[in-house]
């Protein structure tokens, strides 16, 4: 594992596209669901990383709104894997679980399932427009601050640093508006065989990069 980088340095929050599981799962005969399995194993040892590296916030792309478009059988298996779903009963396990880790101070980590970014920007810009409709929000006060005010993610900031195994090089609709300034890495690690050493690079790597947002050096 690199050495911790320096406090302020890095990235504060990280953003995931774990992908590459069902690939995994193929290469060694086994099916899909199975390297589902196995990534999520990986998710704790990542987030277990997460405070020797100074990341506060973790962001994992576990289940796109695209992906009910995948068979029965793996959209099921998945659902199981990931103790959510619509109904009530899942759900209350996951409010549980929000609840025994509620005083938890060391890493926020945010599961994205069921979700898409337009799908999110979209929902977003609609409550926006009731608020002005009913007349609580002045149409000439809107600004690029207002919008993050009505997303899904309101409570966390921006990520810094995006990364997506698997060697795909696309971001899959994931925190679009989130993610306009933030540092990507893709590479071709398969999720099932990212380790926190390898995290651990990208993260280090992050910190000796020149952010400018736009503007240049003085």
């Amino acid at each position: 594992m690199p050495k911790p980088i320096r406090e302020g340095n890095g990235p504060r929050h990280v953003a995931i596209i774990m992908d590459g599981n069902g690939r995994w799962a193929q290469r060694r005969g086994r099916p899909r669901l199975f390297g589902h399995h196995a990534g999520a194993k990986r998710v704790r040892e990542i987030v277990e990383a997460c405070p020797d590296l100074g990341v506060r916030y973790v962001t994992i792309f576990a289940f796109s709104t695209e992906n009910w478009r995948r068979t029965q059988s793996e959209v099921a298996g998945l659902m199981s894997l990931f103790r959510v779903r619509l109904d009530k009963k899942l759900v209350s396990l996951m409010d549980e679980l929000e609840l025994m880790t509620s005083g938890c101070t060391g890493v926020n980590l945010t599961i994205a399932i069921n979700y898409g970014g337009r799908d999110e920007v979209a929902r977003a810009t609609r409550r926006l427009a009731q608020d002005v409709a009913a007349g609580k929000l002045d149409p000439d006060a809107v600004n690029e601050e207002t919008l993050p005010k009505y997303l899904d993610t309101c409570v966390l900031p921006d990520p810094d640093l995006v990364i997506r195994t698997s060697g795909e090089a696309r971001i899959s609709n994931f925190l679009l508006w989130q993610s306009a300034y933030a540092e990507y890495e893709f590479i071709d690690t398969l999720w099932p065989d990212f380790c926190a050493e390898e995290f651990g690079r990208l993260v280090t790597a992050y910190g000796n990069r020149e952010r400018r947002y736009g503007g240049v050096k003085a």
